[in-house]
């Protein structure tokens, strides 16, 4: 008797340990109608504001004994979340690049390889979304021969010897986008930067050919000034000729400026300090990078980078290395672990109004195996693992304020929509939401935030808030009883102005838009 009753208070001890841990959120939340799907299987490609309070979505979807892309799916919801229109668009062969909304028109940028011409063309398909009837302008054509992957962006490893490779960065609220080319054919090897407005107007072109004679530029994050006057690319550059050791790194972060009147590089990297996945942002008229860096040639990181630029001249007016704090390692591997930080690639950064930084990134890499399907052919199956959110708040001048760690795990082979997270600041407070089968994360000591995977089919959305002095609190905003499709958690339409986030939800033939606002002063 007396064993139960322990087990009994303790259980009840554990019980209020939860409840005195998850605070009450500022969040209200409301679900559209289920409607019915006719494409079992699509991808979510861009969720955009249609300029009138509503809502534009465009999916690639999938029929077929053997699943093969047949064209693009588009949905017009309203701002009741009431779906007005539906659309379908039955072209493929063609590269999905991104989709905007422009002056009541949807603007589809696709990639297309013209066997014509033997070009790629980079092609703008336009419709009124009032009426779908879409048109076709070609913005840039570029001469080559057809390869296998034309489109490359990814963060660990770049193929420059395919032939050509191309990227496409849009700015944050989509009203330019840069393009990125890089042709090599025998000892002939060309790279070229664009820059477009949403109205098609080609703004700049710049030959970047002459730079990649000792480097290959791989581009990862973008930044215009307010009149698109000026763009700036940050990414690697990947020495050519240089001999390595095994472990060195063979790249390193450099920012391109491109304007009409030329261009102009800087490089960040000082003696024992190495920058890791740097995001350019314009504050308060000032150009900032900040990410990371690593105190040695590999791909650990040791702690939070921030340099301050010239805008015109690119000479680093400041720059600080904030290494992570024992607290930080503490919320992230406990007392053990391997204690390596790495692969991490940034997902949001804003700008509070004293001119603090806050940011975030994740843990994201890609492991692969060979496995035999059921006809007995070996087939390699790639995994996309989603793991830790790093968060951190830096002063105007650089200096770190906190560094927290949230712990979670995801991994997935299929559409990784519906794992990750999605982020919005509201005053000093970031709020994070995530969609897991886990019933109950766990807030150890020191306020160490876990997730676990959880079995359940249906999921869980939390949201997690950090607060001006990087406090972690919690909260189960939706039950898995109420949540029945599951949320493409990492690709949401934001309205910031509104801390307002919206999610397209759907499990096989149903689907249906999930509103999610934070409601504080």
């Amino acid at each position: 008797m007396n064993i139960r009753k322990n087990l009994g208070l303790l259980s009840l001890f554990l019980s209020f340990f939860y409840l005195t841990q998850a605070q009450e959120m500022p969040v209200k939340y409301s679900f559209g109608e289920k409607y019915n799907d006719r494409y079992k299987y699509s991808n979510l490609l861009e969720i955009s504001d249609d300029g009138m309070g509503g809502t534009l979505l465009v999916r690639s979807y999938y029929t077929g004994i053997i699943l093969k892309p047949r064209g693009y799916y588009i949905e017009h919801y309203n701002k009741d979340l009431e779906l007005v229109a539906e659309y379908n668009y039955k072209i493929k062969g063609l590269d999905f690049v991104n989709a905007f909304v422009k002056n009541g028109q949807l603007n589809i940028l696709l990639l297309e390889y013209n066997l014509g011409k033997g070009s790629y063309d980079y092609v703008v398909h336009r419709s009124p979304i009032s009426s779908f009837n879409f048109t076709e302008e070609t913005i840039l054509s570029i001469s080559s021969q057809e390869v296998a992957e034309p489109l490359d962006h990814n963060y660990y490893k770049r193929n420059f010897s395919s032939g050509f490779t191309t990227t496409t960065f849009f700015n944050e609220d989509k009203s330019a986008f840069a393009i990125s080319t890089h042709f090599k054919k025998g000892r002939d090897e060309k790279h070229f930067v664009y820059l477009f407005n949403s109205s098609l107007n080609k703004l700049m072109e710049y030959d970047f050919s002459e730079q990649i004679e000792e480097k290959n530029y791989a581009f990862e994050n973008m930044v215009t000034s307010k009149d698109l006057s000026q763009l700036y690319l940050v990414g690697k550059a990947y020495y050519k000729k240089k001999r390595f050791a095994a472990t060195d790194r063979k790249f390193q972060y450099e920012l391109l400026k491109v304007t009409k009147n030329g261009a102009g590089i800087q490089t960040f990297d000082d003696p024992g300090k190495f920058s890791e996945a740097l995001k350019p942002i314009i504050a308060n008229g000032k150009l900032i990078c900040v990410g990371f860096y690593a105190d040695r040639k590999d791909n650990r990181y040791n702690g939070l980078a921030y340099f301050e630029l010239d805008r015109n001249s690119l000479v680093l007016n400041a720059k600080k290395y904030n290494p992570f704090s024992q607290q930080f390692m503490a919320d992230k591997f406990g007392r053990d672990g391997d204690l390596e930080i790495k692969n991490l690639v940034f997902k949001d950064v804003s700008v509070t109004k004293d001119n603090s930084i806050l940011f975030n990134a994740e843990e994201y890499f890609v492991t692969s195996s060979v496995q035999q399907d059921p006809t007995g052919s070996r087939v390699k199956i790639e995994r996309f693992h989603y793991n830790d959110i790093v968060s951190a708040k830096l002063n105007a001048e650089g200096d770190i304020i906190w560094a927290r760690n949230i712990n979670k795990s995801e991994v997935t082979q299929g559409d990784g929509a519906y794992a990750s997270y999605s982020s919005c600041a509201r005053g000093d407070n970031t709020y994070y939401v995530i969609s897991t089968a886990s019933e109950n994360p766990q807030l150890l000591s020191g306020e160490r935030l876990i997730f676990r995977q959880g079995l359940s089919r249906n999921r869980n959305v939390f949201m997690i808030r950090l607060d001006n002095d990087g406090k972690i609190s919690y909260e189960k905003v939706i039950d898995d009883n109420e949540a029945r499709l599951p949320l493409m958690v990492s690709m949401p339409l934001i309205d910031r102005e509104n801390s307002r986030m919206l999610y397209y939800a759907k499990r096989g033939s149903k689907k249906q838009l999930v509103s999610v606002e934070i409601n504080t002063p």
